[in-house]
């Protein structure tokens, strides 16, 4: 079985139900869930004129490769409703893959670890939660460290 580590978030309508429709898809869809972070809350990033978003992080065990699960993830997103119309703006759900396996992928639609996860805090405080030894590959540094040296300055705050 494949380890991913995935990022699920949202800012619109009810949140929490939202995150929760995420993850019941994710285990029907996807893989079964073996660790979940908290949920946090975090102002809007990049984009900052709107609501906050909740964010989680997921652990699963998925018997899919990295562009299969990946495929999986945008039917759910469009399933629960996800609309792609303005970059970095408001959305019901968006699932991200952190991390598959130790690999490292660069593909035209999909790039693995995430590029941008080491400057966010909204994504590394949860990761930290249930993976702070998870060492990058690319980079060579656990969460842990990643999330010491974060740039990022928005707060993380626990929600549940």
């Amino acid at each position: 079985m494949n380890k991913a580590y995935l990022l699920i978030g949202g800012n619109m309508g009810n949140r929490e139900s939202h995150l929760s429709g995420a993850r019941k898809n994710i285990e029907e869809v996807c893989g079964r869930i073996v660790a979940q972070s908290g949920i946090y809350e975090t102002a809007a990033w990049g984009l900052e004129n709107q609501d906050a978003f909740l964010n989680q992080v997921l652990l699963i065990e998925t018997g899919f490769n990295a562009e299969d699960l990946l495929q999986k993830i945008l039917a759910i997103e469009e399933a629960l409703g996800r609309k792609r119309d303005i970059k970095y703006g408001p959305r019901i759900v968006d699932i991200d893959i952190l991390f598959f396996n130790d690999e490292v992928i660069k593909t035209e639609g999909l790039t693995v670890p995430h590029p941008e996860m080491q400057a966010r805090r909204f994504v590394l405080v949860p990761l930290a939660e249930i993976a702070a030894r998870k060492i990058h590959p690319l980079l060579h540094k656990s969460v842990s460290q990643l999330l010491d040296e974060c740039p990022d300055k928005l707060a993380v705050q626990k929600f549940r």
